[in-house]
């Protein structure tokens, strides 16, 4: 990423867009004249997805049960979106395809226009079953528009974009993509952008059909960031190096291996069925009488850790570790030895050698 500017408005800059966009598409499993790069965060790209696909004031149906769930829907409303929330969703909880099909089957009249799914919540450690979602949508015979929120799941876990028929994904470049926040990326699905010629909503810097017109030619409608494309184009080419099956499954050996270690703390995790738990972020519950949030501050000041705090209600009563993107064992060896020290010294008996054998164990059964 440290490179001289260039002119984005060159003869050459195109052979670094073209094969860039072609890439990033293969990386989502989407077409490339569907993806389009925006320089926002992912919260941009929450707004690049509702504004360019459904018209004023629609209504969404929001599986609700953690943090980024909650601003997605949030941000819904505030662009004038109707956001109805599936009902008796707990924190920990991941979306059910059987109660989203009943609420589908129930809307007779079709009012929901599209359903918010995050992937992989990153408060609660949680990952949703979209294959199983996009069924039910199919088994209710419903017209709603299925979107995603991918921040914390594309480039680490599995993802086929237009083998799953997902109408629209977002993902961010701080996550997976191992770059800095300040590039959100967006697949479409042939019907999405169908709509995005339709709909009737103000668009201005986030509207899509500006951005997919020059994108084609390989320019942008405004100045892009060129260290972020470049950094792109590295994260991106070490991924698909690596092979995306191969990715998925050291992200998901990686995961196995934290959570024997939690387990061998004694410590419950957040997510409530085992089968639903993230392969990039485990989310950690303390017992009751001690504040997570001395356990995040002191492990950051005295072993130089940086452990995720709890978001929302959890604030407090849970921690996060995150094991994404360019990770091996040997670093999180390091990760769960220190925060077995800092738990110790905060008041809560976690031992560093037993937690270490523990994703030793698994990590080795899975090399042999």
């Amino acid at each position: 990423m440290h490179r001289a500017s260039e002119d984005h408005r060159s003869v050459a800059f195109p052979h670094l867009v073209l094969p860039l966009l072609r890439d990033t598409a293969r990386l989502l499993g989407a077409e490339p004249d569907r993806v389009a790069l925006f320089m926002a965060s992912g919260t941009g790209g929450w707004e690049v997805a509702l504004t360019n696909t459904l018209p004023p004031g629609a209504q969404v149906l929001l599986p609700c049960a953690g943090h980024f769930a909650n601003l997605w829907g949030d941000s819904a409303r505030r662009l004038g979106f109707a956001v109805e929330t599936v009902p008796e969703m707990e924190w920990g909880d991941a979306p059910s395809p059987e109660r989203i099909a009943s609420i589908l089957a129930a809307d007779t009249h079709h009012r929901f226009a599209a359903i918010l799914v995050v992937h992989n919540e990153t408060s609660t450690g949680v990952t949703a079953d979209l294959p199983a979602i996009r069924a039910a949508i199919d088994k209710a015979g419903h017209p709603a528009l299925l979107m995603i929120d991918g921040v914390s799941s594309i480039g680490s876990l599995e993802y086929r974009h237009d083998d799953w028929r997902v109408d629209v994904a977002i993902t961010g470049s701080q996550k997976g993509l191992m770059l800095p926040a300040g590039l959100a990326i967006v697949a479409f699905s042939e019907r999405a952008l169908a709509a995005a010629n339709t709909v009737t909503g103000p668009r201005a810097y986030f509207d899509l059909r500006p951005m997919l017109a020059q994108n084609a030619d390989g320019y942008f409608p405004y100045t892009p960031s060129i260290p972020m494309l470049y950094g792109l184009r590295e994260s991106v080419g070490m991924l698909l190096d690596e092979g995306l099956d191969q990715v998925a499954q050291r992200h998901a050996r990686l995961a196995r291996g934290v959570r024997a270690a939690v387990a061998a703390w004694r410590l419950p995790i957040c997510c409530r069925n085992a089968a639903s738990t993230s392969n990039t972020v485990t989310t950690i519950m303390t017992p009751a009488g001690i504040d997570a949030r001395k356990i995040v501050s002191h492990a950051f000041t005295k072993y130089d850790l940086s452990l995720g705090g709890g978001l929302g209600p959890l604030a407090g009563k849970a921690f996060r570790i995150g094991h994404m993107g360019w990770l091996n064992e040997g670093m999180l060896f390091g990760a769960l030895g220190l925060t077995a020290m800092a738990l110790t010294d905060c008041g809560v008996p976690a031992s560093a050698a037993d937690a270490c054998a523990a994703a030793a164990a698994v990590w080795h059964g899975d090399a042999s």
